[in-house]
């Protein structure tokens, strides 16, 4: 939350409210003198009470008017692809989420209970990446980890599906596999909670 140290009190209420003294006389004021509407940082409504969302805190501790925190949401993971439809309906065969979104360049499946999503987008001078990295070839930037219940079939299900399985592996409950487009991805087990 956003705060500023060179905020001045003013009383509001019952409340301390922290905002920047006009720099201009203002003619409208209550009936203490405070003009609260012409503050800067402390954002009014039309009928001069607090904006919806800002906060003002009291009592003890440090008072002071916060700006609320945007809310952000993870959408989708984004993967790019020369051809975007055909590495969905790879995901689409080995997640089994139905697609959610489809255009030119561009589809998007999710996951039945909407909890996540992944989408493909037309890269025409895509190059597939290299695990493990090395330095003269296209590194990975990201890569999914699936979890499955039994890795041995789930292997072999993402096999049929289009993906080949990677020369290193490093790990005993984690197989590392490409998919179509090269994209690496892990399927694992879950061996215990913490991991």
């Amino acid at each position: 939350m956003e705060e500023t140290e060179d905020f001045e009190r003013m009383e509001r209420d019952g409340n301390t409210v922290l905002g920047k003294p006009p720099t201009r006389p203002k003619t409208s004021f209550r009936t203490d003198g405070t003009d609260l509407g012409a503050w800067e940082g402390v954002p009014r409504d039309t009928g001069g009470q607090l904006a919806d969302g800002w906060l003002v805190s009291s009592g003890s501790g440090q008072q002071r008017c916060m700006k609320p925190q945007p809310h952000f949401t993870l959408a989708a993971t984004t993967l790019d692809a020369p051809n975007p439809h055909e590495l969905a309906q790879f995901y689409q065969g080995l997640l089994e989420w139905p697609v959610r979104k489809e255009e030119p360049g561009w589809v998007e499946i999710a996951a039945p209970d909407g909890s996540a999503a992944l989408s493909f987008q037309t890269e025409p001078l895509f190059t597939r990446p290299r695990w493990p990295s090395t330095r003269s070839e296209q590194q990975m930037m990201m890569h999914l980890d699936i979890e499955v219940d039994d890795l041995s079939s789930a292997v072999e299900h993402a096999r049929a599906l289009g993906a080949a399985v990677a020369d290193f592996q490093p790990q005993a409950n984690v197989r590392v596999l490409h998919d179509p487009a090269g994209h690496p991805f892990c399927l694992f087990e879950r061996t215990s909670p913490s991991t």
